[in-house]
């Protein structure tokens, strides 16, 4: 035995990786039957896989330019970045973006911007921005709801996103009187930090389902009862990421704890169906949504990526017939988002947001129905100039949800999908979600939310209004070309935003129905005193 170990220790480090080499060699060589390049290539062609998976963050900080990174380029995620720390989100030397590209947005400026009168709450508070509509209002629901923030957290659930970062959003939201989104996988102990929330459900009735894995009304009773941060309720019908087909968790990512929310099994993958059993057509959709408000009090509304528009127009003839029907509707864009997805369908299926919303503005605005809904969009919009666009179109409230995760300290790795995030965020790995400081990530989600709201204002002022909701489609101009061919919206898209019933900031502050943990006095210490930690 000793003999062999005065051999082993002998043998100098350049004999040891030349050894790896050529164990390396003959297994591509001779055992590999698998992939062609390591086999005709053996040792150098294990460099071309790993070349291959660094490929985005080669692309990311090496190859790409600013503006060239989709889904969000450099430039956006810079804006995000700083606004979330609270830093200097400015940028120098004018605008590197092309002007002349096809859908570039302009927001037109007023002559004489708004001036805020004396004792405008906006004065002592430039970040109060809350939405001009009530949800539920209009068909009599029993706890209205008006959100005190117009950029709020889109549905993301627990278990596609780790426990800290869905901490992190719903302090976030605390703090900056928004309101979170739980996505479909039910109501987490981590969304219970205080938050407003908007339960979302889903196909597969996670959280609110009987041992069949259909809807349970009661436990949606006493989910909603024993939480009272939940304020309204949404259902999901299709998103922009996989339209007409079910979610998927894959079973790598299924914990005990997650297995216990969802009353799901572990060790197996968990597919949601790509419909709903608890109704399966526009008029049963409207009793759904009429019951769940009736037992539960909360304004109740849907979401949806949009394609085919015959069905919309038979739910917007049926609502106008009844008085009944959904308190708002959320329109996902089929860019996709944080949902896993196969190419084909996030590539593929379903219109653009800016499409899908008008398509779907226009059938509501016909049946003279728009002042009974909050327009809720969802796709890439958490950006001001953006959000002004989307306001003059009609939209009264936004939803982020890659924009959140990257203010909470998403780098865009594209790993939502496969457990292995590097930030912790959309992963059940304890060792990289431990990376998270909730209580720092909260405060940066705070601040993102806020220089949001500030940033929008001020555009909204520079137009000359008060209030976003008070945008038309005269104020934005989308070109279609070059400067020649570009068009109001009211052009391009063929209809008029019908008018908010706005009266006045201080109307909104002083509403009964004004959601979020907001108060003035509050909020004019924690303008003073939040800080950041680096």
């Amino acid at each position: 035995m000793e003999p062999v170990l005065d051999f082993i220790a002998n043998i100098s480090w350049w004999q040891w990786i030349l050894g790896v080499i050529v164990i390396v060699a003959i297994r591509d060589v001779f055992f590999n039957k698998h992939h062609i390049i390591t086999r005709n290539f053996p040792v150098v062609g294990h460099f071309r896989y790993m070349l291959e998976s660094i490929g985005p963050e080669l692309r990311q900080y090496i190859v790409a330019n600013n503006r060239e990174e989709l889904p969000f380029d450099r430039i956006q995620r810079g804006w995000i970045y700083a606004s979330a720390k609270n830093a200097n989100n400015y940028e120098g030397f004018g605008s590197d973006r092309d002007f002349d590209g096809t859908n570039y947005i302009f927001i037109n400026n007023a002559m004489m911007p708004y001036r805020l009168p004396e004792h405008h709450p906006n004065l002592k508070d430039p970040y109060f921005l809350p939405c001009a509509k009530v949800m539920g209002l209009a068909h009599g629901r029993r706890k209205p709801y008006r959100p005190a923030s117009l950029i709020n957290v889109s549905a993301m659930s627990f278990g596609s996103l780790s426990g800290r970062a869905i901490a992190s959003l719903n302090k976030g939201v605390k703090l900056s009187n928004a309101y979170h989104n739980t996505g479909e996988g039910g109501v987490s102990s981590y969304h219970k930090n205080g938050g407003d929330l908007v339960m979302q459900i889903g196909t597969a009735y996670f959280g609110i389902r009987d041992k069949n894995g259909n809807f349970s009304m009661d436990k949606l009773v006493d989910l909603v009862n024993s939480t009272p941060t939940i304020k309204a309720i949404e259902i999901k019908l299709s998103q922009g990421a996989k339209p007409g087909k079910g979610g998927v968790l894959p079973a790598s990512k299924i914990t005990k704890e997650i297995s216990e929310i969802r009353e799901i099994p572990l060790n197996q993958d968990v597919i949601s169906p790509p419909y709903h059993t608890a109704f399966n057509d526009t008029k049963s959709l409207i009793q759904f949504i009429e019951n769940v408000a009736e037992k539960t009090g909360l304004p109740v509304g849907v979401k949806a990526a949009i394609g085919k528009l015959d069905q919309w127009k038979l739910l917007a003839q049926q609502m106008k017939e009844t008085g009944q029907g959904p308190d708002f509707i959320t329109i996902d864009g089929g860019e996709g988002g944080t949902g896993a997805a196969p190419p084909s369908f996030a590539d593929h299926v379903s219109v653009p947001w800016m499409q899908a919303f008008k398509n779907i503005y226009k059938i509501f605005s016909a049946n003279k129905l728009t002042d009974d809904i909050v327009f809720i969009g969802s796709g890439k919009l958490g950006f001001p100039s953006q959000a002004a666009m989307a306001f003059s179109m009609g939209v009264d409230c936004i939803n982020v949800a890659r924009e959140a995760m990257i203010s909470i300290g998403c780098i865009q790795a594209q790993s939502c999908h496969n457990n292995t995030c590097p930030t912790g965020i959309t992963t059940q790995n304890k060792w990289l979600e431990k990376g998270i400081n909730v209580e720092e990530k909260s405060i940066r989600a705070l601040f993102y939310f806020k220089n949001f709201r500030k940033e929008l204002l001020e555009i909204t002022h520079a137009a000359g209004y008060e209030h976003p909701c008070q945008f038309t489609m005269e104020d934005a101009n989308i070109n279609l070309s070059d400067q020649d061919f570009t068009k109001t919206l009211a052009d391009a898209y063929k209809y008029d935003k019908q008018q908010v019933d706005f009266k006045s900031m201080r109307d909104l502050q002083t509403c009964q129905y004004l959601g979020g943990n907001y108060n003035q006095v509050h909020s004019e210490k924690q303008v003073l005193t939040c800080k950041v930690r680096y």
